[in-house]
């Protein structure tokens, strides 16, 4: 595929990271009766890594693979200071504190794997294992 069509595709998974950052805050303080079941932490911490390792099989360079940490990044934070009405979609709990580290702290780790992968530098696998001596 040419360059263009990479960097739409790019451009389309940044978008698709802020709309799960503005999901994730939606779904975070949910409650089951008294029991906290924050989901936007799970989808977060499952969707995240791979929306990254996709950008960066497209293009590996940092800021392309990052587009959608970017984005999720960008939406959650305008998201969190100014909602509508003036009023916070981030309350302060610990719900809010473990979405915001689990989405940061995934969306890099798999950003470090994909500059990992891009310098030829080992990831923790062993490489005779994978037949690279």
């Amino acid at each position: 595929m040419p360059d263009p069509v990479y960097a739409a595709i790019t451009a389309l998974l940044g978008v698709t990271g802020a709309v799960l950052g503005a999901f994730g805050l939606l779904f975070t303080p949910l409650y089951a009766g008294a029991i906290p079941v924050p989901l936007g932490i799970v989808v977060t911490l499952l969707s995240l890594p791979w929306l990254v390792r996709a950008a960066g099989e497209l293009d590996p360079r940092p800021l392309r693979a990052a587009a959608p940490l970017i984005g999720w990044a960008i939406a959650v934070f305008a998201l969190a200071f100014i909602g509508p009405g003036g009023d916070t979609m981030l309350p302060p709990t610990w719900q809010s504190m473990l979405f915001v580290l689990v989405g940061l702290g995934s969306g890099l780790w798999a950003l470090r794997s994909v500059l990992l992968d891009e310098n030829g530098l080992p990831t923790g696998r062993s490489r005779e294992r994978d037949g690279h001596l």
